[in-house]
Protein backbone atom coordinates (compact mmCIF):
# COMPACT_ATOMS: atom_id res chain seq x y z
CA UNK A 1 0.00 0.00 0.00
CA UNK A 2 1.38 3.43 -0.97
CA UNK A 3 1.93 6.14 1.63
CA UNK A 4 -0.73 8.31 -0.03
CA UNK A 5 -3.39 5.78 0.96
CA UNK A 6 -2.24 5.00 4.51
CA UNK A 7 -4.33 6.36 7.42
CA UNK A 8 -2.71 9.14 9.43
CA UNK A 9 -2.85 9.52 13.21
CA UNK A 10 -1.66 12.53 15.18
CA UNK A 11 0.85 12.32 18.02
CA UNK A 12 2.32 15.03 20.22
CA UNK A 13 5.89 13.83 19.68
CA UNK A 14 7.18 11.74 16.82
CA UNK A 15 8.69 8.42 18.02
CA UNK A 16 12.10 7.17 16.96
CA UNK A 17 12.60 4.11 14.77
CA UNK A 18 11.73 1.01 16.78
CA UNK A 19 8.82 -0.10 18.98
CA UNK A 20 6.19 2.38 20.18
CA UNK A 21 2.57 2.50 21.37
CA UNK A 22 -0.28 4.49 19.86
CA UNK A 23 -2.78 5.07 22.66
CA UNK A 24 -5.15 7.79 23.83
CA UNK A 25 -8.00 8.95 21.55
CA UNK A 26 -5.98 8.29 18.38
CA UNK A 27 -5.04 4.79 19.51
CA UNK A 28 -8.64 3.99 20.41
CA UNK A 29 -9.85 5.27 17.05
CA UNK A 30 -7.23 3.20 15.21
CA UNK A 31 -8.03 0.01 17.15
CA UNK A 32 -11.82 0.20 17.52
CA UNK A 33 -13.04 2.37 14.63
CA UNK A 34 -10.48 1.68 11.90
CA UNK A 35 -9.95 -1.82 13.31
CA UNK A 36 -6.30 -1.95 12.25
CA UNK A 37 -4.65 -5.29 12.89
CA UNK A 38 -1.16 -6.82 12.92
CA UNK A 39 0.62 -6.52 9.59
CA UNK A 40 -1.17 -3.38 8.47
CA UNK A 41 0.60 -0.04 8.05
CA UNK A 42 -0.14 3.54 9.09
CA UNK A 43 1.46 6.96 9.32
CA UNK A 44 2.04 9.07 12.43
CA UNK A 45 2.23 12.86 12.22
CA UNK A 46 3.33 15.37 14.84
CA UNK A 47 1.42 18.03 12.79
CA UNK A 48 4.62 20.11 12.58
CA UNK A 49 6.26 18.42 9.59
CA UNK A 50 7.33 15.14 11.21
CA UNK A 51 6.07 11.85 9.77
CA UNK A 52 6.65 8.19 10.62
CA UNK A 53 5.74 5.04 8.72
CA UNK A 54 4.73 2.21 11.04
CA UNK A 55 3.60 -1.40 10.98
CA UNK A 56 1.03 -2.68 13.45
CA UNK A 57 2.54 -5.39 15.64
CA UNK A 58 -0.45 -6.04 17.90
CA UNK A 59 -3.85 -4.50 18.58
CA UNK A 60 -5.46 -4.08 22.00
CA UNK A 61 -8.90 -2.74 22.89
CA UNK A 62 -7.89 0.91 22.79
CA UNK A 63 -4.28 1.00 21.56
CA UNK A 64 -1.84 -0.37 19.01
CA UNK A 65 1.67 -1.71 19.40
CA UNK A 66 3.71 -0.40 16.49
CA UNK A 67 7.09 -0.86 14.87
CA UNK A 68 8.35 2.44 13.46
CA UNK A 69 10.12 1.67 10.18
CA UNK A 70 11.24 5.18 9.22
CA UNK A 71 10.78 8.83 10.11
CA UNK A 72 11.24 12.00 8.09
CA UNK A 73 10.44 15.69 8.08
CA UNK A 74 8.66 17.59 5.34
CA UNK A 75 9.58 21.29 5.03
CA UNK A 76 7.05 24.06 4.78
CA UNK A 77 6.67 25.69 1.35
CA UNK A 78 8.93 28.66 0.65
CA UNK A 79 5.83 30.81 0.13
CA UNK A 80 3.40 30.26 2.98
CA UNK A 81 -0.26 31.27 2.67
CA UNK A 82 -2.14 32.64 5.67
CA UNK A 83 -5.90 32.70 5.02
CA UNK A 84 -7.92 35.49 6.62
CA UNK A 85 -11.38 33.92 6.43
CA UNK A 86 -14.38 36.03 7.34
CA UNK A 87 -16.77 34.33 9.74
CA UNK A 88 -19.47 32.40 7.92
CA UNK A 89 -22.82 31.34 9.34
CA UNK A 90 -23.44 27.71 10.26
CA UNK A 91 -21.20 24.90 9.11
CA UNK A 92 -20.07 26.76 5.98
CA UNK A 93 -17.25 28.29 8.01
CA UNK A 94 -16.01 24.82 8.89
CA UNK A 95 -16.37 23.86 5.22
CA UNK A 96 -14.15 26.80 4.27
CA UNK A 97 -11.47 25.64 6.73
CA UNK A 98 -11.76 22.03 5.56
CA UNK A 99 -11.40 22.86 1.87
CA UNK A 100 -8.58 25.35 2.45
CA UNK A 101 -6.69 22.79 4.55
CA UNK A 102 -7.04 20.15 1.85
CA UNK A 103 -5.81 22.74 -0.69
CA UNK A 104 -2.68 23.36 1.38
CA UNK A 105 -3.25 26.52 3.43
CA UNK A 106 -0.55 27.07 6.06
CA UNK A 107 -2.49 29.11 8.63
CA UNK A 108 -6.01 30.44 9.15
CA UNK A 109 -7.13 33.66 10.82
CA UNK A 110 -10.86 34.09 11.50
CA UNK A 111 -11.87 37.65 10.51
CA UNK A 112 -14.67 39.54 12.23
CA UNK A 113 -15.74 41.52 9.14
CA UNK A 114 -18.53 44.03 9.64
CA UNK A 115 -21.00 42.21 7.37
CA UNK A 116 -20.49 38.79 8.95
CA UNK A 117 -23.81 37.22 9.90
CA UNK A 118 -21.98 34.93 12.32
CA UNK A 119 -20.84 36.70 15.48
CA UNK A 120 -18.21 35.11 17.70
CA UNK A 121 -18.31 36.61 21.17
CA UNK A 122 -15.39 36.49 23.60
CA UNK A 123 -17.19 33.99 25.80
CA UNK A 124 -17.95 30.27 25.67
CA UNK A 125 -19.86 30.41 22.36
CA UNK A 126 -16.95 32.05 20.56
CA UNK A 127 -14.49 29.62 22.10
CA UNK A 128 -16.65 26.69 20.99
CA UNK A 129 -16.82 27.99 17.41
CA UNK A 130 -13.04 28.48 17.32
CA UNK A 131 -12.52 24.96 18.66
CA UNK A 132 -14.68 23.59 15.82
CA UNK A 133 -12.52 25.38 13.24
CA UNK A 134 -9.36 24.01 14.85
CA UNK A 135 -10.75 20.48 14.99
CA UNK A 136 -11.83 20.76 11.36
CA UNK A 137 -8.32 21.79 10.31
CA UNK A 138 -6.78 18.88 12.21
CA UNK A 139 -9.14 16.30 10.74
CA UNK A 140 -8.80 17.69 7.21
CA UNK A 141 -4.99 17.66 7.47
CA UNK A 142 -5.06 13.99 8.44
CA UNK A 143 -7.52 13.19 5.65
CA UNK A 144 -5.23 14.91 3.14
CA UNK A 145 -2.14 13.13 4.60
CA UNK A 146 -0.54 16.47 5.36
CA UNK A 147 2.57 16.66 7.52
CA UNK A 148 1.66 20.17 8.67
CA UNK A 149 -1.65 21.07 10.32
CA UNK A 150 -2.61 24.71 9.76
CA UNK A 151 -2.72 26.82 12.89
CA UNK A 152 -6.11 28.47 13.42
CA UNK A 153 -5.48 31.70 15.31
CA UNK A 154 -7.74 33.80 17.50
CA UNK A 155 -10.24 35.93 15.55
CA UNK A 156 -9.10 39.40 14.48
CA UNK A 157 -10.74 42.75 13.79
CA UNK A 158 -10.26 44.65 10.54
CA UNK A 159 -7.63 46.83 12.23
CA UNK A 160 -5.71 43.75 13.36
CA UNK A 161 -6.04 42.19 9.91
CA UNK A 162 -4.63 45.34 8.32
CA UNK A 163 -1.62 45.00 10.61
CA UNK A 164 -1.13 41.40 9.44
CA UNK A 165 -1.35 42.57 5.83
CA UNK A 166 1.22 45.28 6.48
CA UNK A 167 3.72 42.83 7.96
CA UNK A 168 3.31 40.18 5.22
CA UNK A 169 5.45 39.88 2.09
CA UNK A 170 2.30 40.11 -0.04
CA UNK A 171 -1.46 40.19 0.46
CA UNK A 172 -4.41 39.52 -1.84
CA UNK A 173 -8.04 40.44 -1.23
CA UNK A 174 -10.56 38.50 -3.31
CA UNK A 175 -13.30 40.86 -4.50
CA UNK A 176 -15.87 40.66 -7.27
CA UNK A 177 -15.35 44.30 -8.32
CA UNK A 178 -11.61 43.92 -8.92
CA UNK A 179 -10.29 44.40 -12.44
CA UNK A 180 -6.92 42.70 -11.92
CA UNK A 181 -7.03 38.88 -12.14
CA UNK A 182 -5.09 36.80 -9.66
CA UNK A 183 -3.29 35.19 -12.61
CA UNK A 184 -1.49 38.46 -13.48
CA UNK A 185 -0.47 39.81 -10.06
CA UNK A 186 3.22 39.62 -9.09
CA UNK A 187 3.89 37.12 -6.29
CA UNK A 188 6.95 36.70 -4.09
CA UNK A 189 9.00 33.51 -4.28
CA UNK A 190 9.12 33.11 -0.51
CA UNK A 191 7.83 34.54 2.75
CA UNK A 192 4.20 34.94 3.75
CA UNK A 193 1.20 35.78 1.60
CA UNK A 194 -2.05 36.82 3.29
CA UNK A 195 -5.17 35.78 1.37
CA UNK A 196 -8.34 37.62 2.43
CA UNK A 197 -11.81 36.18 1.84
CA UNK A 198 -14.77 38.32 2.86
CA UNK A 199 -18.19 37.34 4.21
CA UNK A 200 -21.25 36.40 2.16
CA UNK A 201 -22.45 39.99 2.46
CA UNK A 202 -19.25 41.32 0.94
CA UNK A 203 -16.39 43.50 2.10
CA UNK A 204 -17.30 47.11 2.84
CA UNK A 205 -15.61 50.07 1.16
CA UNK A 206 -14.07 51.05 4.49
CA UNK A 207 -12.61 47.56 5.00
CA UNK A 208 -11.31 47.46 1.43
CA UNK A 209 -9.68 50.86 1.90
CA UNK A 210 -8.03 49.80 5.17
CA UNK A 211 -6.60 46.65 3.61
CA UNK A 212 -5.35 48.31 0.43
CA UNK A 213 -3.76 51.14 2.42
CA UNK A 214 -1.91 48.42 4.37
CA UNK A 215 -0.52 47.07 1.09
CA UNK A 216 -3.03 44.48 -0.15
CA UNK A 217 -3.84 43.96 -3.83
CA UNK A 218 -7.51 43.53 -4.72
CA UNK A 219 -7.92 40.70 -7.25
CA UNK A 220 -10.57 38.48 -8.76
CA UNK A 221 -10.42 34.79 -9.53
CA UNK A 222 -12.61 34.63 -12.61
CA UNK A 223 -15.90 35.68 -14.18
CA UNK A 224 -18.12 34.11 -11.53
CA UNK A 225 -18.78 34.96 -7.89
CA UNK A 226 -17.79 32.20 -5.46
CA UNK A 227 -19.23 31.48 -2.04
CA UNK A 228 -17.23 32.61 0.98
CA UNK A 229 -16.79 28.96 1.90
CA UNK A 230 -15.21 27.89 -1.41
CA UNK A 231 -13.27 30.96 -2.61
CA UNK A 232 -10.12 30.26 -0.59
CA UNK A 233 -9.75 26.70 -1.86
CA UNK A 234 -10.07 27.85 -5.48
CA UNK A 235 -7.54 30.63 -4.90
CA UNK A 236 -5.11 28.22 -3.23
CA UNK A 237 -5.32 25.99 -6.29
CA UNK A 238 -4.43 28.93 -8.51
CA UNK A 239 -1.55 29.89 -6.21
CA UNK A 240 -0.32 26.31 -6.21
CA UNK A 241 0.00 26.41 -9.99
CA UNK A 242 1.46 29.94 -10.15
CA UNK A 243 4.15 29.35 -7.54
CA UNK A 244 6.45 26.52 -6.43
CA UNK A 245 4.02 25.46 -3.70
CA UNK A 246 2.91 22.40 -5.68
CA UNK A 247 6.30 21.57 -7.19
Amino acid sequence: MSESSLPVFAVEQLPAVGPTTLDGPEGKHAATVRRLRAGEHLLLSDRRGGMARCEVVAAAKDSLQLAVAETWREPQPALRVRLAQALVKGDRGELAVELATEAGVDAVVPWRASRCVAKWDDGPRGAKALARWRSTAEQAAKQARRAWTPEVAEPVSTKQLAALVGSADAALVLHESATEPLASVDLPDSGELVLVVGPEGGITREELAALTEAGAHVVRLGPTVLRASTAAAVALGALGVRTDRWS
